[in-house]
C-alpha cells in the first residue's frame, strides 16, 4: 500500500502563504495554546517530512544550525527523518536525519510513496506541491489560514 501524501501549508485569507523575512513568525504572531497543541500533534506520528530545496533553507533560517533552541513543534518537525529534494543544493545537510535526492520532484515523490512505510508530509514547498498536486501525489491538503 502506498503512503499518505500530505501538503500542509499555512495561508492568509488573501493567499499570503510566505514568511518573506517579516518580524510577524510562522504563526502570523497568532498562535495560543490549543493551536500549538494541535501542530505538535501532527508530527507525533511517524512520518517523513519532503521538503523543497526553497522551504529548506528557509527552514535553516528560521530554524537552524542544529544547536538552536526550538518550540516544541519546531523541534519535532527537526527530528523527524527527512527527505530534501533539490537539484541545487549539496550536503552535507545540518539537519538531523535528512536525506537529499537530487531529481525531479514528481518521480521522487512517487518512488517515496510506493517505498515508505510511515506516512509523508510537506510542510511549505509551494511550487513542488503544486507539481505533485498536477501529477495527482497529494493525497490530503491541510490548510491553515491565519489571521
Amino acid at each position: 500500500m502506498a503512503a499518505t501524501y500530505t501538503f500542509d501549508i499555512f495561508s492568509s485569507l488573501d493567499g499570503f502563504g510566505s514568511f518573506n523575512g517579516g518580524n510577524w513568525g510562522g504563526y502570523w504572531g497568532k498562535q495560543g495554546p490549543e493551536f500549538l497543541e494541535h501542530r505538535l500533534a501532527l508530527y507525533g506520528q511517524k512520518q517523513r517530512m519532503v521538503f523543497g530545496a526553497n522551504t529548506y533553507r528557509q527552514f535553516m533560517r528560521l530554524l537552524g544550525p542544529s544547536t538552536k533552541m526550538l518550540d516544541p513543534v519546531n523541534t519535532r518537525m527537526r527530528n523527524l527523518p527527512t527527505t530534501v529534494i533539490s537539484t541545487t543544493l549539496t550536503g552535507p545537510l545540518d539537519w538531523p536525519d535528512a536525506t537529499l535526492v537530487n531529481g525531479d520532484a514528481v518521480d521522487i515523490v512517487a518512488k517515496l510513496k510506493e517505498q515508505s512505510e510511515v506516512p509523508l508530509r510537506s510542510n511549505g514547498s509551494l511550487s513542488m506541491n503544486w507539481a505533485l498536486m498536477a501529477a495527482g501525489l497529494v493525497d490530503r491538503i491541510q490548510l491553515t489560514v491565519s489571521p
